[in-house]
């Protein structure tokens, strides 16, 4: 399926560039053909990445003290977001990271993700990916396959060689109050459909009807999965992970899908006008 043009809303000022919105995000939904990991070579489209612990901002290097809820994590920045549910194909090369895959495979499996650019340096929320598959290949790179769960918040480093480990605390969603969840999350879903029908008009391609984007989720997964969706624009896809509050993660991501969809409409009245355009 098609990339659909995503405009940011007028909160996401620290997007930059025009990024698109992909129902074909990796996340356990109707779009998601999962990878399987029989053959090496079902890997080589899989991202190579590389990062720097020494990107992480020096406010972190605080000493905070500890409470119950304080966990040791091995992190690994990436240009990327991670979200509750997602799915994230990953290629480990770089030696650090691979002595911190060796100590994974033998422990919990569990290593945080967390956002970092060279111009914004490295978040403080991140999310744990979990290792559901991988493969070790013979010059010691690792192909894995990781699914996001639990946020994170660092409140510490803990040392930074050979890899960044960090003290970090568990994020969750407030309660909401009175606010309607479910008829909120029933909006987005409409939203969601409506871009999806527009853009694959735009596109030239039959307008399918998108069906049960939700699955079944519930409202704060569901705000995750359609935050994933929001490919090329990670900055505005870090701010709805660090969001501590269902209903402003849904009502922030429908005011994005009505920008596309205004810019979507604007798009297919030009294109009415000027055929051949």
């Amino acid at each position: 399926m098609a990339l659909l043009h995503f405009i940011p809303s007028p909160s996401s000022s620290s997007v930059t560039h025009q990024p698109s919105i992909s129902p074909n995000a990796a996340y356990s939904n109707p779009f998601y053909k999962p990878c399987s990991l029989p053959q090496s070579r079902r890997f080589q489209r899989l991202s190579s990445l590389r990062c720097s612990a020494s990107s992480f901002p020096e406010k972190h290097s605080a000493d905070p003290a500890k409470s119950d809820d304080v966990v040791e994590l091995p992190l690994f920045p990436l240009p990327l977001v991670l979200f509750p549910g997602s799915v994230l194909p990953l290629q480990i090369f770089e030696f650090r990271y691979r002595i911190m895959m060796h100590t994974l495979l033998h422990t919990d499996l569990r290593f945080g993700v967390i956002y970092s650019d060279p111009e914004s340096g490295t978040a403080e929320v991140g999310c744990i990916g979990e290792i559901v598959k991988h493969e070790r290949l013979v010059d010691d790179r690792f192909f894995l396959i990781c699914k996001g769960q639990e946020r994170f918040r660092v409140t510490g480093i803990v040392r930074t060689k050979p890899y960044l480990v960090a003290e970090v605390n568990w994020l969750e969603d407030r309660p909401s109050g009175d606010e309607d969840l479910e008829g909120l999350a029933n909006e987005v879903e409409s939203c969601m459909k409506d871009v999806i029908r527009l853009s694959n008009r735009l596109n030239g391609k039959p307008e399918k009807e998108a069906h049960d984007l939700r699955r079944s989720l519930f409202p704060t997964p569901f705000s995750f999965f359609v935050g994933s969706t929001f490919e090329g624009a990670p900055r505005e896809q870090q701010a709805l992970l660090e969001l501590e509050d269902t209903a402003a993660r849904l009502r922030r991501e429908k005011e994005t899908l009505w920008n596309t969809l205004n810019y979507l409409s604007a798009a297919l009245a030009v294109k009415d006008v000027f055929p051949s355009s």
